[in-house]
């Protein structure tokens, strides 16, 4: 009778656990950064609170189950995992699992501390190693050129995100480091990606989103720099008001002037991205925008802090608004446009759940 089976029906018998993939990570990444935003515009623009704490139960739910999917996965199809942890592409999403984790300790820092350091502690040293064998991998295999993809940025970043509360659980001294490795392999994964985009054959349609991520690591840069200079400011033993200040010095406004050239360059190409059919790299879209709305609610806090104690002078942009006032205006529209995205997207990956459309063979 097992013969009788249409050759195109047989795959719908096949188990998904089986095609669980590892990318759908990313789907906590976007939500947790959602709940950092809100939490955030919950401090700068006073909105409610209960918005971003509603996010951070639902992003901690997600990623255990997703968790809890992927380990019966490597408990029942072990051969599967081996493949995704091996290929050239997908073994970039593993440190999604850490980074989620780092996430949710940001999240829950305020909701509950206690948990918050339990990620930090598992999530810093799991990223640490995760970074360390894609390069081990990316030396010892003859890597394609038309392999690089924004993808790789993926573990870098999460080196970046270290730091934001690694200041407060891990050290300044730790701390660093972390930031350290990531800006580091951000420059020189950079070049690499650009050279290939420019020069080589261009991004898969489904890959188109990942162009992104190229928003993240100077976002993230900027909201980890920030908190490491914060931090060395209060180990000083009488540290003066001005140096609030300095804390958005030109390395601040390099690494946020970047990440804002990414946004409007991607604005600039929107027809582009209107054209990809979903895939579950629609999910790229949504952390780096989530890192941008972030920095942005930081930059006009501090620029508004600095302004109002007199610490710099206001000038205008354009002749038209104040710094704060621009960056205020800015963090509105980064946090509507995210949300809209980030729900987009979720609707678009529950439909796409309910078609049976995810955890198939590619």
């Amino acid at each position: 009778m097992k013969n009788d089976i249409p050759e195109e029906k047989i795959i719908e018998y096949e188990p998904r656990l089986k095609y669980f993939p590892i990318p759908l990570f990313a789907i906590t990444m976007g939500l947790t950064g959602l709940a950092i935003a809100f939490e955030k515009a919950s401090q700068i623009l006073h909105i409610p609170s209960g918005i971003g704490i509603f996010l951070s139960y639902i992003s901690l739910g997600i990623f255990f189950l997703l968790l809890f999917l992927y380990l019966l996965k490597l408990i029942k199809y072990p051969e599967e995992v081996k493949k995704e942890w091996n290929h050239v592409i997908r073994m970039n999403f593993f440190p999604a699992i850490s980074i989620s984790m780092l996430l949710l300790s940001i999240a829950f820092s305020h909701i509950n501390p206690s948990l918050s350091k339990v990620f930090w502690y598992i999530a810093a040293p799991l990223h640490l190693f995760f970074t360390l064998r894609v390069i081990k991998f990316w030396i010892e295999n003859n890597i394609q050129i038309n392999h690089s993809n924004p993808a790789w940025f993926i573990p870098i970043v999460g080196n970046v995100i270290v730091p934001i509360m690694g200041v407060k659980y891990g050290g300044v001294t730790l701390s660093q480091f972390y930031f350290s490795l990531g800006i580091f392999f951000w420059v020189v994964l950079f070049t690499i990606v650009i050279y290939r985009i420019i020069f080589h054959h261009q991004l898969p349609s489904k890959f188109i989103p990942t162009l992104f991520i190229f928003i993240a690591p100077p976002a993230v840069g900027f909201i980890s720099y920030v908190k490491i200079k914060e931090a060395i400011f209060k180990l000083l033993p009488q540290s003066p008001n001005f140096l609030a200040s300095l804390t958005l010095d030109f390395f601040a406004h390099f690494l946020y002037d970047v990440a804002f050239f990414f946004i409007v360059m991607l604005v600039f190409m929107i027809k582009l991205f209107t054209k990809v059919p979903y895939s579950i790299t629609w999910w790229a879209y949504t952390f780096p925008l989530d890192a941008f709305t972030i920095a942005t609610l930081v930059n006009y806090h501090l620029n508004k802090v600095a302004e109002s104690k007199g610490l710099i002078k206001s000038e205008l942009i354009f002749g038209v608004l104040k710094t704060s006032n621009f960056f205020y205006i800015l963090s509105w529209i980064s946090l509507t446009i995210t949300t809209i995205v980030i729900f987009v997207v979720a609707y678009k990956t529950i439909k796409a759940i309910l078609n049976r459309k995810i955890c198939v063979p590619e």
